[in-house]
């Protein structure tokens, strides 16, 4: 089987991690109201109808949807949404930062192999 690792596929995994972070662990939607998938490994999965232009924007609006969702609260205000238990949205924000730069490091890697092919 072929790597899901690609750069499209990691775009739409970050969509994900908002969504799960700042959708499921703020409002307490289950991931099937949401829509997304039931495990963080089947968010890398492309469809046939994902397109650059159509990722990047699900990407966009899953960010906008986390700054709205998170305006009104403040670093120390507890989420009681996500499967971990209750965690203060200041460890959210630094766990999805953590997140975000490994995958960056991912990239790089991607982009490192093509630069070499």
């Amino acid at each position: 089987m072929a790597s899901r690792t690609t750069l499209l596929g990691l775009v739409k995994h970050a969509t994900f991690v908002e969504k799960v972070w700042f959708d499921e662990a703020v409002t307490c939607r289950s991931r099937a109201e949401i829509g997304i998938p039931a495990t963080s490994d089947e968010s890398f999965i492309l469809d046939d109808d994902d397109t650059i232009a159509t990722v990047q924007h699900a990407h966009r609006e899953a960010c906008e949807a986390s700054r709205h969702a998170t305006s009104s609260l403040g670093l120390d205000d507890i989420l009681h949404g996500h499967r971990r238990g209750p965690l203060p949205l200041r460890w959210v924000y630094l766990h999805v930062l953590r997140e975000l730069a490994q995958h960056c490091g991912h990239a790089d890697i991607l982009r490192e192999q093509l630069i070499n092919e």
